[in-house]
């Protein structure tokens, strides 16, 4: 992957706007960046932008405002076959009519090339996605799995500048999903192309992608790599919608450099870093991940702890799910590894849960879908 600090843009959203009715902006104000060869997800829940942004890239929708530029070219006035942009969408859209062969040489057909490399490049993308003897086969006699690898070699095969995806594994159940992200993954770091993704699930987004866009009601709550999305949300909003997020309520203290001090609804004083909470007497939210918070059975010295009372315990494989009500009720989840060290624990027992203030971060309980 090019290196996003060391080169220039190779493809730029600026103040992109888009309404249908011109009154209500279904995206509100895009910008991105994006280094040649980067792996980029826009996610987020449906409606909140992402599709749309990339129909606009890829010129199926018009721009209301703002620009998009590929290698530095205004592409916004440019038809849609002429920007050199590969698609693979979740239903495949490969034609039934033809065999796969044919199916993988209609991009290059189209393009005139010479039929001697048609014939070589379809072999060269066959044995990429190690479908060599299925090259006589329609669609309909292949798996869902197949189906999308043709799709991706399809997509790839004309070397475009970007290849946009579009819930490419939606129909595909979780373990064929699991082996198209290594595959996606593979071929992109094998054969360095821009891929554009978009998907409204969390785990995907976070395995694929060197950067996350999380979309909400049009606006771009924080754009990140993944370890720093889920380890630093900006807002609420990113913390509760990227994996799993306890969330105390309480009142922040004070700030002292990039620590708060907050004192929870339940009673406890406890510190966290800062996200985006300014204001000493502001009613804030501490997310804390479950993964992240230990369970003892004797109160603490130091560091940030809270008596809880254990409601239930439930077993998911390879790690066990822990439920404690706070004084004031709120609910806590913990998960700790399934070995022997986790816990018996009897209904209603007394514990401490503990957990570092770098691991928590100190939110303003009132922003849901402003921009950071």
């Amino acid at each position: 992957m090019a290196d996003p600090a060391n080169a220039l843009p190779f493809l730029q959203f600026k103040g992109v706007k888009k309404t249908y009715d011109q009154k209500t902006l279904v995206v509100v104000d895009f910008n991105l960046d994006v280094a040649k060869g980067e792996f980029i997800t826009l996610l987020g829940p449906s409606g909140s932008g992402k599709t749309t942004c990339l129909m606009m890239l890829a010129g199926f929708e018009d721009v209301t405002s703002g620009e998009i530029l590929i290698n530095g070219r205004p592409v916004n006035s440019i038809a849609p076959y002429k920007r050199n942009i590969g698609m693979v969408f979740q239903q495949y859209a490969l034609f039934p009519h033809m065999t796969i062969r044919e199916n993988l040489a209609y991009p290059l057909n189209i393009r005139k090339l010479p039929k001697e490399q048609v014939n070589a490049k379809v072999d060269e993308y066959l044995a990429l996605v190690e479908l060599q003897a299925f090259g006589n086969r329609y669609p309909g006699q292949l798996s869902g799995g197949q189906r999308q690898r043709v799709a991706l070699a399809r997509a790839l095969i004309f070397a475009p500048d970007i290849v946009l995806m579009d819930e490419p594994l939606g129909a595909l159940d979780k373990k064929l999903r699991e082996q198209m992200q290594y595959e996606i993954k593979r071929l992109h770091e094998q054969l360095g192309f821009t891929v554009i993704y978009v998907t409204h699930d969390q785990t995907e987004a976070l395995t694929m992608s060197d950067r996350i866009a999380v979309f909400n009601a049009g606006i771009v709550q924080q754009c990140a790599a993944p370890d720093e999305l889920y380890e630093r949300p900006a807002n609420l909003f990113v913390a509760d919608f990227i994996g799993e997020s306890n969330k105390l309520p309480g009142t922040l203290q004070a700030i002292d450099g990039n620590t708060a001090t907050c004192q929870l609804a339940e009673g406890s004083t406890v510190h966290a870093q800062i996200a985006n909470v300014q204001q000493a007497g502001a009613p804030i939210t501490v997310s804390v991940r479950p993964e992240k918070i230990a369970i003892a059975m004797q109160q603490p010295a130091d560091g940030n702890h809270a008596p809880a009372d254990f409601i239930t315990r439930l077993y998911v494989g390879e790690y066990i799910r822990y439920h404690f009500a706070l004084r004031d009720g709120t609910e806590v989840v913990v998960k700790t590894l399934n070995d022997s060290n986790a816990p018996q624990l009897s209904a209603k027992q007394a514990v401490w849960l503990t957990w570092d203030a770098l691991d928590s971060q100190a939110l303003d309980r009132g922003e849901a879908s402003r921009a950071p």
